[in-house]
Formats: structure tokens, C-alpha cells, sequence
């Protein structure tokens, strides 16, 4: 595996993230921000935080398959969530749960949430992109 993911002493442990993670592969791979895309294109949980965070983490697993990498592989996370403000955690974190049972991998590779006052179409209210490495 081409990352170590890590919590140095001196930085707070968060269950749901590692603060820093080492790279040693060799390629790059730049997932594109995905959203709560189907594969037709429609999208999923309209109007639901926890149902669009569970989708974008699993089209994020499928362009990693397609790059030959995984959750595994993944060095960075970024997230943008519209309008974000804490009490939307427990939501964030749901959908996150699901995707995670549903891959049989917990991401938690450095990341960071960012809140954003919109998205590509007003639908949508997430966007996760990844940055992976792999041999």
C-alpha cells in the first residue's frame, strides 16, 4: 500500500480523520469533486445530507476503481458542503457510516470540510474530491 495514514503526537486524534497521511507510490490520482450523480446522471437524495454524502463517497470509490486505487490509496480528501454549519455533523457522519458499510473500508485519510454557499446545481449539497497514490 502506497499510504500510511497517521495521528503525531501533539495533534488531537479525530475518529473520523488521521491528520496526516505519507505517500510512497508512484502515480498520482486526481479524483474530480463528485456529487449525488447515479450513473444516468440524476440525482440521488435530493434534499437529504446523509443520502448525498453516502453517494458521493460511493461515486468516489468508483473513480478510484477505475484507476485502478481505493479508499486504501487515497491520500486527501476535500469536501464541500452547502451552507455547512456544525449541528449538519451527525448528518455528514451518517452518510459517511453508510458509504463506509456499504465499501467495507472506513475512509479516513487527512481532509478538509469546507462550507460553500453553492454547488454545481442547486441540488446539489455535496461534493467529496480525492487525491490518491498508488504503485
Amino acid at each position: 500500500m502506497a499510504i500510511t495514514l497517521l495521528n503525531p503526537s501533539g495533534l488531537p486524534e479525530i475518529d473520523v480523520y488521521r491528520q496526516v497521511s505519507i505517500a510512497t507510490g508512484s502515480k498520482l490520482v486526481f479524483v474530480a469533486g463528485q456529487v449525488a450523480w447515479d450513473a444516468d446522471g440524476s440525482t440521488v437524495g435530493e434534499g437529504d445530507l446523509a443520502a448525498q454524502v453516502e453517494r458521493c463517497y460511493l461515486n468516489v470509490a468508483t473513480a478510484l476503481a477505475g484507476a485502478g486505487a481505493s479508499f486504501d490509496d487515497v491520500a486527501k480528501l476535500t469536501v464541500y458542503v452547502v451552507d455547512w454549519t456544525p449541528d449538519k455533523m451527525p448528518l455528514f457522519l451518517e452518510g459517511a457510516a453508510r458509504a463506509s458499510s456499504k465499501l467495507g473500508v472506513t475512509p479516513v485519510p487527512p481532509g478538509t470540510l469546507l462550507g460553500v454557499a453553492a454547488l454545481d446545481v442547486p441540488e446539489h449539497l455535496v461534493e467529496i474530491e480525492a487525491v490518491a497514490v498508488i504503485d
